[in-house]
């Protein structure tokens, strides 16, 4: 089934806001939601965190018994369907697939438990008896199930921080196989909850210093120094362009190309050639020139290794008719949430041609010039903003592309 394919719905929390109003008049007006945390056995880290109302979606029996990470997918799953005009009773039950990325869900829930034995002088009657469903890979996609009472198919993929295009790109799949009618999909991020993700990039001197956190994310800055660790969430209700007419869905653009590589070198540098090879194949998967894409959002973290070779592949593909942006600069690095929050932010210029910055830039690296960089201020374009490509790319060599299309 070769059927176009549309996204009608989202659902967010971010450090900037929990809707895409909110997270859109964070970006076009500059404000960082980096702040500081105080992290057990390492003391205060700067964090994104985000605030919103747990039991919204779900109950306090569900909540306890659940995780954050389960938490923040069945929230904003529920937002998106919400917002593509469904109700949980309408949802074709057994038609939906729930597709969830995720970085590191399991080990925070097993560090968190562990912290709980040792506050309790090694007593395991402390161990929750519900800690197996905690820890398991698809907890999150499975909370979402559970909550919705969704009896498709539901699973989780840890695609490192490219896991939320990751598992879009699934769901796309899903829906072209005709195995399902609608897709909930993107990625959540609980990595501020637990102190070992902070100490994996601690150790690898890879956390962001500064006076002041709002600053701290700064990619492409020639001072830039690390990641901030960040929390969130994004899910899309994606289905076919056909369902959406049906139903007269509001929909919000059409996904046109993705595509998937892999470096096939290293754990944690990134490689041109792999980066270049994912755009590319995005861009011929929508039948496009690089010139056509009008923003392109990037991955980049803000670590001084890694933002140059992004910037090094972008300037192998792309001119300055490419506008380009970049939203960790004011969210943090939200992991498996990062491509799902990331696209979410820029859709919008769809409707108000309206370019969100790359924040923070003081001094830019000369490595990192990249023609078409929006610098610390919103820029409004005259022509209307037709394609969006956003980018995230994760360790071990995983590359992601997602190109969505204005829809008219």
């Amino acid at each position: 089934m070769d059927e176009r394919i549309v996204i009608t719905g989202i659902g967010l929390i971010t450090p900037i806001g929990n809707n895409l109003p909110q997270i859109r008049k964070s970006l076009i007006d500059k404000c960082s939601g980096v702040t500081s945390l105080e992290v057990k056995r390492i003391g205060k880290q700067f964090a994104g965190c985000c605030d919103y109302d747990r039991y919204q979606h779900q109950t306090k029996k569900q909540v306890r018994v659940g995780t954050q990470a389960g938490n923040m997918a069945t929230h904003c799953s529920m937002d998106a369907i919400l917002s593509s005009k469904l109700t949980k009773e309408s949802l074709p039950s057994d038609r939906t697939g729930v597709f969830v990325g995720f970085t590191e869900h399991g080990s925070n829930q097993s560090s968190d438990a562990i912290e709980v034995v040792n506050d309790n002088d090694g007593d395991f009657r402390f161990w929750s008896h519900h800690q197996n469903a905690k820890i398991i890979s698809n907890n999150p996609s499975g909370e979402v199930a559970i909550t919705l009472g969704l009896k498709g198919p539901h699973f989780c993929i840890g695609g490192a921080c490219a896991a939320s295009n990751i598992s879009m790109i699934q769901a796309i799949n899903a829906l072209k196989l005709g195995d399902i009618d609608l897709a909930i999909a993107g990625g959540v991020s609980e990595a501020p909850r637990g102190f070992g993700t902070f100490m994996s990039f601690k150790s690898q001197n890879a956390l962001a210093q500064h006076d002041d956190p709002a600053r701290a994310s700064r990619p492409f800055d020639k001072d830039r120094n690390g990641i901030i660790i960040s929390e969130g969430g994004a899910m899309y209700t994606i289905e076919r362009l056909t369902s959406a007419i049906k139903r007269k869905a509001n929909i919000l653009c059409e996904i046109v190309g993705y595509s998937i590589t892999s470096d096939g070198s290293g754990y944690v540098h990134p490689e041109v050639d792999g980066q270049v090879r994912c755009m590319t194949g995005a861009l011929t998967k929508a039948g496009l020139e690089p010139e056509q894409i009008n923003i392109l959002n990037t991955h980049a973290t803000s670590t001084p290794a890694g933002d140059i070779v992004e910037a090094a592949s972008i300037n192998n593909i792309f001119n300055s008719k490419t506008h380009v942006n970049n939203t960790k600069s004011f969210v943090g690095h939200t992991m498996g949430a990062a491509g799902g929050i990331e696209l979410a932010g820029n859709i919008p210029s769809f409707a108000d041609n309206l370019i969100h910055p790359t924040i923070n830039i003081d001094n830019l690296d000369p490595e990192c010039d990249i023609p078409g960089l929006v610098i610390n201020d919103a820029l409004q374009v005259s022509q209307p903003v037709q394609y969006i490509m956003s980018n995230s790319f994760g360790m071990l060599g995983t590359n992601t592309s997602i190109i969505v299309k204005r829809y008219n």
